[in-house]
């Protein structure tokens, strides 16, 4: 079955002017567009590929990448508003990703960014945006999580609390705020880690990777040194052990095990020729 909105392993079937047709199992076809054929491509082949409704509902074949999947969640930026509702650009060339009114939990605006909810309409079979997330999130775990486990969080909403995020595609978590470093922006994507479930199944999340505790105070080390520094230190992991001696009193191991946590937490970036705080 030829699915909408998803990643597909297709079999070239038969070339024709507009493209080559893909086949599924079933011998069920789509267009791949000539644009996206390649030289090296042939009959029989498999590729895989994205499939979706192109501007004139078409349903079409790309070896594009989009930036969200059906039933998923991503940032996206809002390229136009109209009568109707938002467009928003995901990462596919022909057509942007409609937001009616009726799916935006505010109004949207040109140019902002805003984290988008992407399912089939059942009636229309397209692809449509929202920003009503409350409708898509399971709210309590599923018993597949255990502590400690590292998932993906995208920052959606600030709570009296903290911070909620949405937790693998697919949950909503919060993350306090003594557990987030520094502020985050809306829509950004990180690494975190499961800190808790709560009795009544919600789930708790910390972008403090397990075993933080220990290299903590050689982060704040780092850290102080940077801020004496105006953000920027000439030292990476690549420097030789005598100078992160000279200058941190840490053996390179442990400097680049604190430098990791840092990374991972986007506290610092690591450059060819040291490492810079975030602003």
């Amino acid at each position: 079955m030829i699915k909408i909105g998803e990643y597909q392993s297709l079999e070239i079937a038969r070339a024709m002017p507009q493209g080559f047709y893909l086949k599924d199992e079933e011998d069920n076809e789509v267009l791949m567009p000539q644009k996206y054929t390649t030289d090296e491509m042939e009959i029989g082949q498999k590729v895989d590929v994205f499939v979706y409704c192109d501007s004139s509902d078409y349903i079409v074949a790309t070896t594009e990448t989009p930036l969200i999947t059906v039933n998923g969640f991503a940032n996206l930026e809002v390229t136009e508003v109209n009568d109707y509702g938002a467009f928003c650009h995901w990462g596919v060339a022909s057509k942007e990703l409609f937001i009616p009114y009726i799916n935006q939990a505010y109004e949207l605006e040109q140019g902002e960014s805003v984290v988008v909810h992407m399912y089939l309409d059942k009636e229309t079979d397209r692809l449509v945006g929202s920003t009503k997330l409350n409708h898509f999130l399971e709210e309590v775990s599923d018993g597949s999580f255990k502590i400690n486990q590292a998932v993906e969080a995208i920052f959606w909403t600030k709570s009296n609390l903290g911070f909620n995020v949405i937790v693998n595609q697919r949950f909503l978590g919060l993350v306090y705020k003594n557990d987030v470093p520094r502020i985050p922006k809306p829509g950004e994507t990180v690494e975190a880690w499961i800190k808790n479930i709560r009795e009544d199944g919600k789930i708790d999340v910390t972008l403090f990777p397990v075993g933080h505790l220990q290299i903590e105070p050689n982060a704040k080390k780092i850290l102080k040194l940077l801020d004496e520094n105006n953000g920027f230190l000439p030292y990476n992991d690549k420097s030789k052990p005598e100078e992160i001696k000279q200058v941190f009193g840490l053996s390179k191991k442990m400097f680049k095990k604190a430098l990791g946590s840092l990374y991972r937490q986007r506290i610092i970036t690591i450059e060819s020729n040291g490492i810079r705080k975030e602003k």
